[in-house]
């Protein structure tokens, strides 16, 4: 591995623009539990369809006692970054990474100091009013709701829906299409600890891949493992700090 980290290293070193995109196997170490994994939060306790956009509209109040619990069980403590969220923290300060392009919703990249991050699927922090448009912290509407409040209503009596993608929404328009024009445009693309198998994000490792070199860190083969110009098999708490201790020198 140390050869493969050696010559990534200086693939970095040497790109116009270089591109994290990350899934769930950066935060599992954190505490936070995937979705599809085999331990996953859709295989173990919760009904995906219980999710959709569809119940949401149908049954606002049903949708936030279940929105409760997927998120208590998600994050029963307080989460902090890890060592794989520092070390892409610390690429893009020391100028090896221009931007995190994130499947996840825990604001974990943000915490440990990434400034450029584009949340595909939105921000767990954060409610959005499906009347008025307006966002709020959703902690405080969280409580509501531990409170009895189902379901949270804004001041304009719109109903308060987490500002993450659920399952039947589209993603972003402006952020995906920025997604991949970083990922067309990038030398160097880094997919990490993603299954590569939800769409269209799952696109954007094969848009790199067309002109720049792809690298793969998950701890299982994907649908671009043959893509792949490296591929690390292993957690990316390990790699990812050991490469930007490789740029380091």
């Amino acid at each position: 591995m140390d050869d493969e980290l050696r010559r990534v290293a200086g693939a970095l070193a040497a790109a116009d623009t270089a591109v994290a995109f990350t899934g769930a196997g950066v935060s599992t170490a954190s505490g936070v539990p995937s979705f599809r994994g085999e331990d996953g939060i859709w295989r173990t306790e919760f009904d995906p369809d219980d999710f959709r956009v569809g119940r949401f509209e149908a049954d606002p109040s049903g949708f936030w006692r279940d929105r409760l619990r997927l998120h208590e069980a998600m994050f029963p403590g307080e989460v902090e970054p890890n060592a794989a969220h520092e070390a892409l923290a610390r690429l893009e300060d020391e100028g090896h990474l221009d931007a995190v392009v994130t499947q996840n919703t825990d604001g974990l990249h943000a915490a440990a100091g990434s400034e450029r991050v584009l949340e595909l699927h939105g921000s767990n922090a954060r409610v959005v009013c499906r009347g008025c448009g307006s966002r709020e912290d959703a902690e405080p509407i969280r409580e509501r709701v531990r409170d009895g409040e189902l379901p949270p209503r804004c001041e304009c009596g719109g109903v308060y829906k987490p500002d993450v993608v659920l399952f039947g929404e589209m993603l972003p328009e402006g952020v995906l299409a920025e997604a991949r024009r970083l990922a067309a445009d990038s030398d160097v693309f880094l997919a990490v600890g993603s299954s590569l198998t939800v769409e269209p994000a799952a696109s954007l490792p094969r848009l790199a891949a067309a002109d720049g070199t792809l690298v793969l860190v998950n701890l299982e083969e994907t649908p671009c493992s043959d893509r792949a110009d490296f591929e690390f098999r292993a957690d990316a708490t390990e790699v990812l700090p050991a490469l930007s201790a490789e740029l380091r020198g």
